[in-house]
């Protein structure tokens, strides 16, 4: 039975890296204590588990995922990427790339210290630093060294050898050095520090014009002494000073009417009217009989994401937004930032940036009103412009192709670096213009996900039989050095973000887990916290990063050659 298994295998190659994937994506979810290995750590173990059948599967499979994956990774960072060079993120983006040049420069010594080659030196790179990418960069960088097919293979065993021993403890390591540690590190009251910071944001201003999230929708019948009586809809609306509310619909006499601004009110009137619990209580405190009208509070509570790409957004505050015709009759819920969608606080200064997702919720036509001065409306939420994203891939893969040699070293963007670039490049075009190269949320998590694991799972196989002499050769001093390799880095992140860039207790530890790519640490430090402003400190750290750590697998090549 063993035997027609392996015989199976090892004739359809295809079916083992289907069944490697199948088994190592879901291990890799679970958790203990809020801890867990990562799918692409037991997505490379079941790879190396299946490899030692000795199956053989084609180098271009996981090219090809694996330019699917970068092109995701770059659309997704991309306007966060090129936001935090050019904007008031630059000092967080030079923060980050202070980081990834500690990353580097760590793992190259602990290489060199350890007297480990390319293979283990880059792969002890990638594990540590848990810059999957940068497992798959370098490998594209061995294969251009131009060895023989069997030293090419035994190196990228070993750099799969390096990479499995060393990420696990960067991913629990970058974790608990972060969120458990830097508080204690850094001697940061973190709550305290959160609500310092929100209260500078105003958010101690509870009836602010800015607090869009905190609204309810009420009807009110008014008498004849109601002072609303006489009054048009814009008066009513601006009659207390800094509050949100906002006359929806009317009904008179029966019949529903619209609440234009200069729609006089009457006695018996009916009015939908919403804002915050607290300004409906003051505006409508006399004259008035609250009923329940099934249609005029039928007000749609899921909301209509929006994609910020109106460039007079970019940089206002919640506040200023409030005060403008734009934000009539509509109530923001929520506001995610970044490829990986982390919420940040709803507060007065909270500013707004292109490419920011804001979930709104109003009538229909109050949100169609809006939708024009804001962005673009998140509807096509099924169709990914396929023809934009495979040329975008080709050209970057072409841009990548040529070659300088200075001296006897090639220097090359590769076709993976270029696809890198050219994501980012489709990512910020799509937030400032996005009339074409849509690639909704699940399709971007799709090819990323799949993409990133089917290449580990390749990588895992085609590694399988050299992972066990690699393993004899450099013993448990590999998992040690490894752990060198994390701590260091992070450990100067911290001070250097708190001391020499001084950064706000209450986004230092964020922009650490973004520098770091460590976005489990950053949801226990907002868990800690309290508080979503952590997350703050954490968007364009990563941007940052996750660019520049992918590079760093070709760099890691080139230094250790």
């Amino acid at each position: 039975m063993w035997d027609w298994v392996a015989t199976t295998l090892r004739s359809n190659p295809e079916i083992a890296l289907f069944l490697t994937v199948a088994v190592g994506y879901p291990l890799g979810k679970v958790s203990f204590r809020g801890f867990s290995l990562g799918t692409v750590a037991t997505t490379l173990v079941c790879g190396i588990l299946v490899g030692q059948l000795d199956i053989e599967i084609s180098h271009t499979v996981a090219s090809m995922f694996f330019l699917l994956f970068l092109f995701a990774v770059g659309y997704g960072v991309g306007p966060q990427f090129v936001r935090g060079i050019a904007h008031d993120g630059a000092l967080q983006a030079l923060f980050a790339v202070v980081v990834c040049v500690l990353v580097v420069t760590t793992a190259y010594g602990v290489a060199r210290l350890a007297g480990y080659g390319v293979g283990y030196g880059a792969g002890l790179y990638s594990g540590a630093a848990t810059a999957s990418a940068a497992l798959g960069l370098s490998t594209n960088a061995i294969r251009d060294i131009g060895m023989s097919p069997q030293d090419t293979r035994a190196m990228i065993g070993a750099l799969s050898t390096a990479f499995a021993m060393t990420y696990i403890y960067g991913t629990v390591g970058s974790i608990v050095i972060i969120s458990q540690l830097g508080p204690r590190l850094l001697r940061i009251d973190l709550p305290a520090a959160c609500r310092a910071y929100e209260k500078r944001l105003g958010g101690d201003r509870h009836d602010s014009g800015a607090s869009w999230h905190h609204y309810i929708v009420r009807t009110y019948r008014l008498s004849g002494t109601s002072p609303q009586v006489g009054r048009t809809v814009a008066e009513v609306e601006a009659s207390r000073p800094h509050a949100r509310i906002f006359i929806d619909g009317i009904r008179r006499g029966g019949e529903l009417i619209d609440a234009t601004p200069t729609t006089v009110l009457e006695p018996n009137d009916v009015v939908g009217a919403a804002g915050a619990r607290a300004s409906l209580r003051a505006i409508f405190a006399t004259g008035v009989e609250e009923v329940e009208d099934v249609e005029l509070l039928d007000v749609p509570a899921d909301g209509v994401e929006v994609v910020v790409t109106q460039r007079a957004l970019d940089g206002k505050t919640l506040a200023e937004l409030a005060e403008s015709q734009i934000a009539h009759g509509v109530f923001l819920t929520e506001i995610r930032r970044g490829s990986t969608g982390v919420t940040i606080p709803i507060l007065p200064q909270t500013v707004l940036r292109l490419g920011d997702v804001l979930t709104v919720v109003g009538r229909p036509q109050r949100i169609r009103a809006a939708l024009g001065k804001v962005g673009q409306a998140d509807f096509s939420t099924k169709e990914t412009d396929i023809p934009s994203v495979f040329l975008a891939i080709a050209i970057g893969a072409l841009i990548g192709i040529p070659m300088l040699t200075i001296g006897e070293v090639p220097l090359t963007l590769s076709m993976a670096g270029g696809v890198l670039i050219a994501g980012i490049a489709a990512g910020w075009q799509r937030s400032v213009h996005p009339t074409f190269g849509h690639v909704p949320p699940a399709a971007l998590w799709f090819m990323s996900v799949v993409g990133l694991n089917v290449f580990i799972a390749v990588t895992g196989i085609s590694s399988g039989p050299s992972f066990v002499a690699g393993v004899r050769e450099v013993g448990v001093s590999l998992f040690l050095w490894g752990i060198v390799a994390t701590t260091v880095p992070i450990t100067l992140a911290l001070l250097i973000g708190k001391y020499v860039f001084r950064f706000d207790d209450a986004i230092v530890l964020g922009c650490c887990a973004g520098a770091s790519l460590s976005t489990p640490a950053l949801g226990l430090i907002a868990e800690r916290a309290r508080s979503d402003v952590p997350m703050l400190g954490y968007t364009v750290p990563y941007a940052i990063s996750n660019t520049l750590l992918t590079i760093g697998g070709m760099v890691i090549v080139l230094l250790l050659r």
